[in-house]
């Protein structure tokens, strides 16, 4: 991997490599405009990330590969499909000297994307049950806020 410098955007993060490497980043970052196009470009930890209610995910090239975070899961086809990929930690590293599978990123990105609405709406129905429950009235506290116990 070049030495990184603290990039601003996606395309500060891929001109700081070699030619090669910059035109792989190219091909997964329009993979991944494919299959998110509501997906919005972000620099993460000093990586290229993708948001939409949160992060989908970050890819990042190193030495041999590219790499994709965090580890996916959920989709029995797609985790026998990514196997041979699998990093130490779960992350994906897709190798430099082999042609990108592309398709595969596509189908992992709208997996991601599946996962993250689920999240979000999760998210936003607890907020919106949270926001239902009764209230105790004023008129059933004491001057300092507390419930009375009815004693």
């Amino acid at each position: 991997m070049a030495k990184v410098q603290k990039p601003t955007d996606i395309d500060a993060y891929i001109s700081q490599f070699h030619s090669d490497v910059q035109a792989v980043l190219r091909e997964v970052r329009e993979a991944i405009h494919r299959a998110a196009p509501e997906a919005e470009e972000t620099i993460s930890y000093q990586m290229p990330a993708f948001r939409q209610h949160g992060i989908l995910f970050y890819f990042a090239a190193w030495k041999g590969h590219i790499g994709l975070y965090p580890p996916i899961s959920g989709d029995k086809a797609i985790e026998k499909a990514i196997a041979r990929y699998a990093g130490p930690k779960g992350n994906l590293q897709f190798p430099l000297d082999e042609p990108m599978p592309l398709d595969l990123i596509e189908r992992i990105v709208r997996l991601r994307v599946k996962q993250d609405a689920e999240k979000a709406s999760a998210k936003w129905n607890k907020k919106a049950e949270h926001s239902r429950k009764p209230r105790t009235s004023r008129s059933s506290r004491n001057p300092f806020g507390i419930a009375r116990t009815g004693g």
